[in-house]
């Protein structure tokens, strides 16, 4: 075989090798809420990076703490110790999460990653209990929580998992959109199941979870014993209006998840966010749970969630996104009736827009009018920075009409 000494050196994700190197998707720079390409192009950003960029690209307060950092811990490894700027960020966390109910806070370094340690953590939880059989996680189907392997069984989506040999025989998967499908899982397996995980909105195509079904996990995790995870890695720091979502459940979690928006888009950074109830556990048997990453709660990082963390308060962030989901509101109300929309949904700053036809046509077309949206099978998502400006909202909705009208 001939050896390709020329080859293109990057493996990018989720593409096909032989579009590989694109210049119009090949970025160069950021700032502010536009991405600028190889191609010579830019483009107002309605994706927020990857959901992470909250507050926009280059904000100076989180870039300025990580650059000191970098001058004075560059590394320290939290493995059989701490430090300093992961206790402050940390509580950081345990503030705006809610002290009276979470606890502690272990640090990992990716969402999905973040769910490995949760299924770790609530099989060790109920281990701890006399529960050792308790061992099966149930999440929502159409779910997304990660690539990881264990997050990717997780994943209620069909991705591919059989190829890699996922191992899903501790996993199943019910319906968002009421609890019947939960309550015949629990009647046949209640006594297996460790924990039920949560997304607010799901994470491809921006489902909310039914009142219905979040109206009956209170009586149900007291009846049969289960944990209560919710997955925030998308929907914390302002996403959907409340600092999390999850404040506004009838119930409060057993675990929090949150991610994208934890450092801005800035550094690769997690946060598993357990209760007192479940630090107790682990506390009253002096037990080690047996998870550790190098990377995990570096300086750099939790200088990063410190600094996010002050920003969102300084910007007042949850109130700017509660004003941007009312000008979403309006425009998505809007475009309802446009021919090609057959539904719009979601929350506050994470919405999806349900099309009559692949979205691949809306996403080239939002493109060529300034615009970066994400793409579904068949319904694109707006997810822009809670920092919009007004101007930038209007480049938006004038951008997502046109684009409609020209397909």
């Amino acid at each position: 075989m001939t050896v390709n000494t020329d080859r293109y050196p990057l493996w990018e994700s989720l593409v096909q090798p032989s579009r590989y190197g694109r210049p119009e998707v090949h970025g160069i720079a950021c700032e502010g809420n536009r991405v600028h390409f190889a191609d010579g192009t830019s483009a107002l950003d309605v994706m927020s990076g990857l959901w992470n960029a909250n507050l926009g690209y280059g904000n100076k307060a989180v870039t300025e703490a990580i650059t000191d950092c970098l001058n004075t811990a560059s590394y320290l490894p939290l493995f059989r110790g701490g430090h300093r700027l992961a206790e402050q960020a940390a509580r950081a966390v345990l503030d705006v999460s809610g002290p009276d109910h979470f606890g502690r806070v272990l640090f990992s370094t990716s969402g999905g990653a973040a769910n490995d340690v949760m299924m770790k953590l609530v099989r060790h939880y109920q281990a701890l209990r006399g529960e050792e059989n308790r061992d099966v996680v149930v999440g929502l189907k159409n779910s997304w929580h990660g690539l990881t392997y264990g997050s990717f069984a997780l994943t209620g989506q069909p991705l591919g998992q059989d190829v890699y040999r996922v191992d899903r025989s501790k996993v199943r998967h019910v319906s968002h959109e009421d609890v019947t499908e939960l309550v015949e899982l629990l009647d046949r397996e209640g006594d297996k199941i460790a924990a039920v995980i949560l997304e607010p909105v799901l994470g491809t195509g921006a489902h909310p979870v039914s009142d219905e079904l979040l109206g009956a996990i209170e009586d149900l995790r007291a009846r049969y014993g289960f944990l209560v995870i919710a997955d925030e890695v998308a929907t914390g720091f302002g996403r959907t209006g409340s600092y999390f979502a999850s404040q506004n459940w009838p119930f409060k979690p057993d675990v929090m998840i949150t991610s994208k928006g934890l450092t801005n888009g800035t550094c690769a950074a997690s946060a598993i966010v357990v209760s007192h109830d479940v630090c107790e556990m682990f506390e009253r048997t002096d037990a080690v749970l047996f998870h550790g990453e190098t990377q995990a709660g570096s300086p750099t990082s939790c200088a990063a969630i410190i600094a996010t963390i002050a920003e969102m308060e300084r910007l007042d962030a949850v109130a700017l996104a509660q004003k941007l989901t009312q000008k979403l509101d309006a425009l998505l109300e809007e475009i309802s009736s446009h021919p090609l929309v057959v539904e719009t949904r979601g929350l506050g700053c994470f919405r999806g827009i349900q099309l009559s036809v692949p979205s691949d046509a809306l996403t080239a077309a939002a493109r060529r009018h300034g615009l970066i949206v994400q793409p579904g099978t068949d319904f694109i998502m707006l997810v822009p920075s809670l920092t919009y400006s007004d101007e930038e909202f209007e480049e938006l909705a004038n951008g997502l009409r046109a684009a409609l009208d020209e397909i």
